[in-house]
């Protein structure tokens, strides 16, 4: 099984408390995904407030528009600092992904760390090669530019 990486950074103008309450809402995650991923929550009810254990499920539609489930678990959460959701099913043979909130100077530095396999072996090393990477790439580039529209361009100074 191939096991890739990405790595993210954004420096975000807005206070701690700010920055984590709209990261660690579940239903803010629509409003910094693509439309062309077809993301919908699926869960009814979403509580106000993280926890480990949280199940979460989506519909989203990364290929072709073929409308795929995907199941997420939060399974750590430091509040204020990180979290990490873990898929339980969906369209990848692994992924973990880490959200990092830290203070600096003027706002808040924001990382993310994904771990992810393809599926289906060598089949999904070739996909990885021809589009996976790529789509998941422009997800987070799409992200950058919703995040800078919702909370404005960091300034060039305190980068």
């Amino acid at each position: 099984m191939a096991f890739y990486q990405l790595n993210y950074e954004q420096r975000i103008p807005a206070n701690l408390d700010t920055a984590w309450d709209f990261i660690s809402r579940p239903e803010n995650l629509k409003s910094i995904t693509p439309d062309y991923m077809g993301f919908d929550i699926l869960t009814k009810d979403l509580p106000q407030v993280m926890y480990p254990g949280l199940i979460i499920e989506y519909r989203v539609r990364p290929v072709a528009s073929v409308p795929m489930r995907w199941v997420t678990e939060i399974t750590h959460i430091r509040d204020k600092q990180y979290f990490v959701d873990e898929q339980r099913i969906g369209p990848y043979a692994m992924w973990h992904h880490e959200h990092i909130v830290e203070p600096i100077d003027g706002g808040v530095l924001m990382r993310d760390k994904i771990s992810y396999a393809p599926p289906l072996g060598v089949l999904g090393r070739c996909a990885h090669a021809l589009f996976i990477r790529r789509q998941l790439e422009s997800v987070f580039d799409y992200r950058e530019q919703a995040l800078i529209e919702i909370f404005g361009v960091f300034p060039a100074s305190q980068g």
